[in-house]
């Protein structure tokens, strides 16, 4: 069904900061690594002008919403960052980082950005801000580092200056080893839990029995101080294994999220045919079971393991069978959505949708899925205006979803 806007009356219900209003950016000053703010600074607000028309509206059980394009013309979009001053990062996977300004896609990609294995599922992937990114300007990124023997995932910090539109002080702060050349399972999402800890992932790049082998980077989840530094109470510290292991046996993990009020890290990842699951990460070197252990089997029909279950490996909040491929994902606590707070949206490239993962504390409760068939969801993020944004790899867009009433 489609709806015409009224825009009057919709003004006389919201209050809307125009996006035009701030035209200027965040400055790094590279000596003391302050960040100096505009006299037009948007503090946490993030502003799209919205649309005159509407168009379709959607309904789910809680809320009536539309979908609005607020970004065209990228490539692979796998992740994006809100920057306090209004503007936004993007990674596309073949290895080039975008900018929206003002609300349009600046036409030069940043430069600054380190060489990518762009074949396969490998590239430029996740991006994160520093939780305390106006004060030090740390811009955290995933990528597919190449060298000699293969590649492996790689975590970046880097600052982005204005006046170069490039990135400065690169530094690798994880490299994953070994090296391989498999051209999949890279992982890998980012994101500071509630004390301000790094996490990021790695897959078990097409490997399955190395996400049980602690000596090694690939099927994990790890934890980092923001510089790389490892932190004293990592759960292998002074034990056999990585110490910068957190959690093993992850076979791909593609969403992470901090629970907003646990501070908690939540991740999805993908099984083999089923077997993608939605795990909590509250036991520091628990061990999720890949591949002793899924819901999954084999894409040629073929068992894995006859078990979906064994002591001392963590189960599931939840997974899917079949597999709709899960990506990016985060809680909702946007008072825009009150029907959907304290719930899980997920992202699907399979089966082209969002699921909303109804949860009471860390157990499932209930999946809705909505837009089925709108294309290969990438990402999804609550931005610091409220509103839920995704980013579509089918049309290269990043879409916003605005609640109709």
């Amino acid at each position: 069904m489609s709806y015409k806007f009224n825009r009057l009356s919709f003004l006389l219900t919201m209050v809307m900061i125009p996006f035009a209003a701030c035209s200027e950016s965040i400055e790094t000053d590279v000596t003391n690594n302050d960040v100096s703010k505009t006299e037009h600074e948007f503090g946490s607000e993030f502003y799209f002008p919205l649309p005159d028309d509407i168009g379709e509206v959607h309904s789910t059980e809680e809320i009536d919403f539309y979908v609005q394009t607020v970004v065209e013309g990228l490539n692979i979009p796998w992740g994006m960052a809100f920057l306090p001053d209004g503007t936004m990062l993007i990674t596309e996977r073949d290895g080039t980082l975008r900018l929206v300004r003002e609300g349009s896609l600046v036409t030069e990609p940043i430069a600054g950005v380190p060489e990518v294995y762009a074949r396969g599922q490998g590239g430029l992937l996740d991006v994160e801000l520093h939780p305390d990114y106006e004060t030090n300007g740390w811009i955290y990124l995933s990528y597919s580092k190449t060298g000699a023997s293969g590649s492996n995932t790689a975590i970046m910090r880097a600052r982005y200056d204005v006046d170069s539109h490039s990135l400065i002080n690169q530094e690798d702060v994880y490299v994953g080893q070994p090296f391989t050349n498999a051209r999949h399972h890279f992982g890998s999402r980012i994101a500071f839990d509630g004390n301000g800890y790094l996490f990021f992932s790695i897959g078990d790049r097409g490997s399955m029995n190395t996400a049980q082998d602690i000596s090694n980077s690939n099927g994990n989840l790890f934890r980092l101080h923001d510089d790389g530094s490892i932190p004293e109470d990592n759960p292998f510290v002074g034990r056999d294994g990585l110490d910068e292991i957190y959690a093993y046996g992850l076979r791909n993990i593609q969403g992470m999220a901090v629970h907003p009020e646990t501070g908690v890290i939540w991740t999805n990842l993908h099984g083999p045919r089923g077997g993608d699951e939605v795990n909590v990460h509250d036991k520091p070197g628990a061990n999720y079971g890949w591949p002793e252990i899924t819901y999954g089997i084999n894409y040629n029909g073929t068992e894995i393991t006859p078990h979906t279950e064994m002591e001392g490996m963590e189960q599931p909040v939840m997974h899917w069978t079949p597999s709709i491929a899960p990506s990016g994902m985060d809680f909702v606590n946007s008072d825009k959505y009150p029907g959907w707070q304290g719930d899980i949206l997920n992202g699907a490239l399979a089966f082209q949708l969002i699921s909303r993962i109804v949860v009471d504390g860390d157990q499932f409760i209930h999946e809705e899925r909505f837009l089925d068939g709108i294309g290969r969801i990438r990402d999804v993020r609550q931005g610091p205006d409220g509103y839920i944004y995704f980013s579509n790899e089918s049309n290269g867009t990043i879409n916003r979803i605005i609640p109709a009433e």
